[in-house]
């Protein structure tokens, strides 16, 4: 293939002859039979030597090869002319019939639009600086928005207790949690509006979560990798947790998306059901005996606590009884006697509460609050039930005939959705958490205020 340097100011058109001659020939003889042969042939407007000094016709070139005795190729020339008088000077090569002194045969070929071509590859690389431009802007959009909600999510998370925690911003306030594994963990779960997150950092459980896990209701929620199952193993043995989620099998909770989070959280399994159907039957063991350790401990102490409180209101009775009364001697005057006081309050019974009496009921709570219960009660004052605080709303949605519910831990907006379900009245507690609504046939009182 020839390559022919043309200047583009000039050039319009690339006549492009084909040339066979009987013997062996040279490009100065390819030339010179095409300036002798066509000289005076168009006339003095139309002479190739004239053209070619005014810059309308370009450098001839020329490309042959001689085999076997002949000699053939191709001859190129660059024409500023029109297409008339290009087609004219382009017919005139085919009068040629010598070349040297060997006999010859041109065929003009092609006449070609060089601005055609240049049209072509203008589009062709407009096309491609397009697509380049429009990528480049739509991945700078695209960082743009990220790095922008990015910046945000990190300025949601917080550091939360002693170990300075990442931890979304409504674990402070939330009655319930979500556990996770690391900061990033978290950073998807607030793309997604998920604030009520913390993270452990590792497989070594921080104090912070194993004291928040007591009084919250905790969900784990982990990757679905053998680090998930580790994480699992160490918060079995230093906190409690009350439901699991996992992440897909081979995928982490900051690779999922909104669908996913929201599937895996949905579908949440309580850590009995969770341990039984993967067959940590050793787990399911430790938890269980774990669990009825500490409910007996708690039931020890309730009842040693309330059995001296018996024997104490009973001691202060005797004790007044010794004391002389003075209103024979001074009638007129009516001076209020502590001691009368205790006379006046009812004497307590395990397992009942004189619901009539708030310093009775804020006795029970102020008990509660200290062994982590909640309990239920009938219309008679009589425990229908008591309670662990992570476990109650759950167990209340069972019982039947409840009036009152006295609990040591959080008032929680879904503690009062299931008693209004229940039909229960009442309901006291240590402290008000995060309450959207209640409605008017509740009385909800708290220690800290009254609503």
């Amino acid at each position: 293939m020839i390559t022919v340097n043309v200047d583009p100011n000039l050039t319009k058109y690339l006549i492009k002859a084909k040339i066979s001659t009987d013997g062996v020939v040279e490009k100065p003889d390819v030339v010179g039979a095409i300036f002798g042969q066509t000289e005076g042939l168009l006339g003095d407007e139309l002479d190739l030597r004239d053209l070619q000094k005014s810059g309308k016709i370009g450098r001839i070139e020329v490309e042959i090869d001689s085999k076997k005795g002949r000699t053939d190729g191709y001859v190129l020339i660059p024409s500023g002319l029109d297409q008339v008088e290009s087609s004219i000077l382009a017919a005139s090569l085919e009068t040629i019939d010598r070349i040297g002194p060997c006999k010859a045969k041109v065929e003009v070929e092609t006449i070609e639009d060089v601005r055609i071509q240049k049209r072509h590859k203008i589009v062709e690389r407009a096309e491609a600086l397009y697509k380049r431009m429009s990528d480049s802007g739509k991945s700078v959009s695209e960082s743009i928005v990220a790095s922008v909600r990015e910046e945000v999510e990190k300025g949601e998370i917080v550091t939360y207790g002693e170990d300075k925690l990442p931890a979304g911003p409504a674990v402070k306030d939330s009655d319930s949690i979500i556990v996770v594994e690391g900061r990033s963990d978290i950073l998807n779960l607030l793309r997604y509006g998920i604030k009520n997150t913390i993270a452990v950092q590792g497989t070594n459980i921080p104090k912070t979560v194993q004291k928040l896990s007591k009084e919250r209701t905790v969900t784990v929620f982990l990757d679905g990798d053998r680090g998930g199952d580790l994480i699992l193993k160490e918060m079995l043995q230093v906190a409690e947790i009350d439901f699991v989620a996992r992440a897909p099998p081979g995928t982490e909770v900051e690779e999922l998306t909104y669908k996913q989070i929201v599937k895996a959280l949905r579908y949440k399994t309580p850590i009995e059901q969770y341990l039984s159907m993967r067959g940590m039957s050793e787990e399911l063991k430790e938890l269980t005996e774990k669990a009825a350790t500490e409910s007996g401990q708690k039931q020890l102490k309730r009842g040693y606590d309330e059995a001296k409180s018996v024997v104490e209101i009973k001691a202060a009775k005797q004790e007044v009884e010794k004391k002389p009364d003075h209103s024979q001697i001074t009638p007129e005057k009516e001076e209020p006697v502590p001691a009368q006081q205790i006379l006046e309050e009812p004497e307590e019974v395990p397992g009942k509460v004189d619901l009539s009496n708030p310093r009775s009921i804020e006795r029970k709570g102020t008990s509660l609050a200290k062994d982590k219960l909640t309990e239920l009660y009938g219309k008679d004052g009589n425990m229908i039930g008591s309670y662990q605080v992570s476990e109650a709303v759950d167990r209340i949605q069972e019982a039947a005939d409840g009036d009152t519910i006295i609990t040591g831990g959080v008032i929680s907006q879904r503690l009062i959705d299931v008693a209004f379900k229940q039909g229960i009245r009442n309901i006291y507690g240590a402290k008000l958490g995060h309450i959207t609504k209640k409605p008017t046939e509740i009385r909800v009182i708290s220690w800290e205020r009254h609503i």
